[in-house]
């Protein structure tokens, strides 16, 4: 797979075949915004009509894991790249916990959608979802947490993935990182494993190429003993129990979408109906990343979700 083989859009026509849509697709816009510390946070647009469904990605991923669902969907939606992730810039203090994040899609929310938002996130994006629910409640219309509940245990499931990251910081090309996820059971088959590492990573001026989300480098970190004092289990941080405060504030609908082999075990799931006994709860027959394995069945619950 050559470095500039394709350009962003690219894969969108074969990802619409795939799932067997017959519309024409939809317009999609490239977005950034300024941030007060002068960072940017970069989105993607789907359609002309203002968004209705807005989408938080999970750690290590983009908005561009949202590509096919938004295609499956059919509603206007707009997919942020979380701080730290696809062309959003990098936070120099790595702190990409829920609250941290928050402020940042709020601010998003603000330049780019014209009102209450069905407010869809997975894993990390569900947390942050959360938490910009919780602060400011009028961006948001009905909230949808995927594969994610407050105090996961992230020495189950997320394990592979943070094994997966703590690896070179840099490759000579995009194959090497194909056949790295593919070794490791990650991306499906060979031209998916392709275009979520073309989409997920960048070429430097040197010619090596990187990740371009900063969890990458925080896992390697981690991996070899080098966080700071405190920092010395990231992923553990971002899926801390903050968030069931946040979730218990909210007056608003939410629903638990999980997938059946995902991240959300039978205890976790009695917890959160304990806690939130008004929330519905949806399951699919996926793992984890459940929007990318089953996107048209995902879309469909998605559709009911937001046609309340």
């Amino acid at each position: 797979m050559g470095d500039d083989a394709f350009d962003e859009f690219s894969f969108l026509p074969e990802q619409a075949a795939d799932i067997g849509a017959t519309t024409p697709l939809p317009p999609v816009r490239r977005l950034a915004v300024g941030l007060p510390d002068g960072r940017t946070l970069s989105a993607l647009r789907f359609g002309d009509a203002p968004p209705q469904v807005t989408l938080l990605h999970g750690a290590g991923l983009n908005a561009r894991t949202w590509d096919t669902t938004v295609l499956a969907l059919g509603l206007p939606a707009l997919a942020i790249d979380l701080p730290g992730h696809g062309d959003s810039s990098w936070r120099e203090d790595a702190d990409y916990s829920p609250h941290t994040l928050a402020p940042d899609i709020v601010r998003a929310l603000e330049e780019w959608t014209e009102g209450p938002q069905v407010l869809v996130g997975h894993s990390l994006g569900g947390l942050a979802a959360a938490a910009v629910a919780a602060a400011a409640p009028a961006l948001v219309a009905r909230l949808v947490i995927v594969d994610i509940t407050p105090g996961v245990d992230p020495a189950a499931g997320p394990q592979q993935i943070r094994s997966f990251f703590a690896g070179p910081t840099d490759w000579a090309s995009r194959d090497e990182l194909v056949e790295r996820a593919l070794s490791f059971g990650l991306g499906g088959t060979r031209r998916a494993a392709e275009r979520g590492v073309f989409l997920n990573s960048r070429v430097r001026p040197d010619g090596r190429v990187e990740w371009k989300h900063h969890f990458a480098r925080l896992a390697a970190a981690q991996a070899n003993g080098e966080l700071p004092e405190g920092r010395n289990d990231a992923l553990a941080a971002l899926l801390s129990d903050a968030g069931w405060s946040d979730l218990r504030s909210l007056a608003l609908p939410i629903t638990l979408v999980r997938g059946d082999s995902g991240y959300v075990t039978p205890a976790d799931l009695a917890e959160f109906s304990r806690r939130l006994p008004a929330a519905s709860i949806v399951t699919l027959p996926a793992h984890h990343n459940v929007h990318e394995e089953i996107p048209v069945a995902f879309a469909d619950a998605l559709r009911r979700i937001a046609a309340g």
